[in-house]
């Protein structure tokens, strides 16, 4: 997993394959987390890449294959406004406290055939799924 370099960014070839499609800050974001968590969890490399995602949640959503910055920074979902022990769902890195006009956006960008009859939940359901598929086409699945 990751390590940050002697130039203090992200190693890319040890990131996620999502976050090496990323901008730079969301690499070094991922990365300086997961190096903190793994030091703070008696090097726990599961709980440090949760750890990291959520970090980057914080910041960025994901869009498709990769991740972009959010218009306003906090958590992505109830699960991860609530933390570790949330029963809560995860939206995958879908943005759900965005507007319903920018998660129509995100879906009109991504293609999502009926979004302009989705509900909002709707939205973050496609997304997510729009998000999985485009995912395992850019890792070659």
């Amino acid at each position: 997993m990751p390590n940050t370099g002697k130039n203090d960014h992200a190693r890319k070839d040890e990131l996620p394959s999502t976050v090496q499609r990323s901008d730079q800050k969301a690499q070094d974001t991922f990365a300086k987390t997961y190096d903190s968590a793994l030091e703070s969890y008696d090097n726990d490399e599961s709980r440090a890449a949760r750890t990291a995602f959520a970090s980057l949640k914080h910041s960025y959503e994901k869009v498709g294959d990769h991740w972009e910055p959010k218009e306003k920074r906090g958590p992505s979902d109830q699960h991860a406004a609530e933390g570790l022990g949330s029963s809560a769902p995860t939206a995958g890195g879908v943005d759900t406290n965005a507007s319903k006009e920018h998660l129509y956006k995100r879906a009109r960008e991504l293609n999502i055939e009926g979004r302009s009859k989705m509900d909002k939940d709707e939205l973050v359901e496609a997304l997510q799924k729009a998000n999985d598929a485009a995912t395992r086409k850019a890792r070659g699945g």
